[in-house]
């Protein structure tokens, strides 16, 4: 699965569970419900559905789980590490289920679709286990459990996208928000288990994802990152105009609902981004110039098997294309590192691509079988865990040095950077993000500027990470 490997900090899965709390639950007698979400950006996203499905249910959040009817984890498959984190979770909260005997814990997602059995029957974990495409059964599952039944739906669907479904935003900014517009996954990488827990792959309608961006721009919102497995591959016919919305007219028609709205997307698959994309991208000074392009590993025998569908020429050429047609684009990237049979000098190839591509960020991981893939059924994992950890440390020293080198680029650059919030570090500093997506810490000044404004920062510094500037006037 590309989307977990969305962007930055929010989206990997050791980022911790967050607890959300909605503005509107002053209503203390009402049934409360506590969320965590772990792994890719779209189930953070699917979350603000659910929230939204309880909220009309009678519930309202709360910030602490020991005080919940409700406790629900919305989980990862993609890495056993992220399975072993939600199991630990799941632990602790049966621990609070025992002074509050009426409490209900469940499982959303991923991992509830591929360990529904397991987490019901061997473990007893849980009282309800909902997948990616039954949330809107949550209610009729919840009476069940009430009852003493479990609460069991994880059907795959064909169709359901909850297009219809406004998404409460979870501990929102009031700034950046998701809007989902695919769901599923029709690539069957070998090494990925997202095709078997999300379903195949399905565009929302483009009239409910304008009516979405349009309801954000007027609650004041002011970047929107359009989410799907793969978002390039997103294709919707109008069958009142007959016209098709491919992902180059929607991404245009989202730039256009507002110019000082930010549009974002992720993740791309290498082999479905178009020139249409890109010179769509080029065209709106809003559509921000920071692409997502897992690669996974630069040597095509091991591409080859875990059927991505290209080879590293290819990709490489890709990579030439989106510089030549928009040469502030920032490109970012996952790697696996130690996939099945890998050589050493296959293993060279991967930081040899890296060196051409320049990548201003990755996502950098060893191969971590998953039960019912096509890699678990085809091939052994056969590279040995020091070795891989070995490997991926060198894939991780590579970035940091192209990460540094990117940013010392930007030195005496000015950018415009969208304030979000106060640094974490010293509250007398403001951060942000560049359209390249790059985090920009810097001073506040004696004006009114605040989270939502746009200001133009001229960078001075830089750390592997983040850019350091000051405010100055328009560039």
């Amino acid at each position: 699965m590309e989307l977990a490997a969305l962007l930055n900090k929010e989206h990997d899965e050791k980022r911790q569970g967050e607890a959300f709390l909605t503005a509107n639950n002053a209503n203390h007698n009402s049934k409360k419900f506590y969320i965590e979400s772990y792994g890719c950006a779209m189930n953070f996203s699917d979350s603000e559905v659910v929230a939204a499905i309880l909220q009309s249910d009678g519930f309202q959040a709360t910030a602490v789980f020991e005080e919940a009817d409700l406790l629900l984890i919305n989980t990862c498959s993609i890495r056993e590490k992220a399975e072993m984190t939600i199991r630990k979770r799941l632990t602790e909260f049966r621990k609070a289920k025992r002074s509050n005997p009426g409490m209900l814990i469940g499982i959303l997602g991923c991992m509830a679709e591929r360990l529904k059995s397991q987490l019901l029957e061997e473990e007893k974990l849980v009282d309800l286990v909902i997948g990616p495409d039954a949330y809107r059964t949550l209610p009729l599952l919840i009476k069940e459990a009430t009852g003493g039944q479990k609460g069991v739906n994880v059907l795959l669907s064909r169709e359901e996208t909850y297009g219809d479904i406004s998404p409460i935003r979870l501990n929102s900014n009031g700034i950046t928000a998701f809007v989902s517009i695919t769901r599923g996954c029709n690539n069957m990488c070998s090494f990925c288990v997202v095709p078997f827990t999300r379903g195949r792959e399905r565009s929302r309608d483009s009239i409910s994802i304008l009516k979405e961006i349009n309801q954000l721009v007027d609650d004041g919102y002011k970047e929107i990152t359009l989410l799907g497995q793969n978002v390039d591959s997103y294709y919707w016919l109008n069958e009142t105009t007959g016209v098709p919305v491919t992902f180059a007219l929607l991404l245009e028609q989202a730039a256009l609902v507002s110019p000082l709205l930010r549009v974002r997307f992720s993740t791309s698959h290498p082999k479905d981004i178009t020139d249409d994309v890109l010179h769509t991208i080029a065209k709106y000074e809003n559509i921000c110039k920071c692409i997502h392009l897992p690669v996974q590993s630069g040597n095509t025998r091991v591409l080859q098997l875990m059927n991505r569908t290209y080879t590293r020429e290819w990709y490489l050429a890709k990579i030439d294309r989106i510089r030549m047609l928009i040469p502030e684009c920032s490109i970012t990237s996952d790697m696996i590192a130690g996939f099945c049979t890998e050589t050493e000098e296959e293993h060279l190839d991967t930081l040899s691509l890296m060196n051409y591509s320049n990548f201003d960020m990755s996502y950098m991981y060893y191969y971590s079988e998953r039960p019912g893939t096509l890699a678990a059924r085809r091939f052994t994992d056969d590279i040995p865990l020091e070795t891989k950890k070995r490997r991926l440390q060198e894939i991780v020293d590579k970035q940091g040095e192209l990460s540094t080198k990117s940013n010392q680029n930007d030195i005496g650059k000015i950018f415009k950077v969208l304030i979000e919030n106060n640094s974490k570090r010293d509250q007398h500093d403001w951060t942000g993000r560049t359209s390249q997506n790059k985090i920009t810490v810097f001073p506040k000044s004696n004006t009114a500027e605040k989270p939502g404004d746009y200001v133009w920062i001229k960078i001075y510094d830089c750390t592997r990470a983040t850019l350091l500037g000051k405010i100055v006037d328009q560039a």
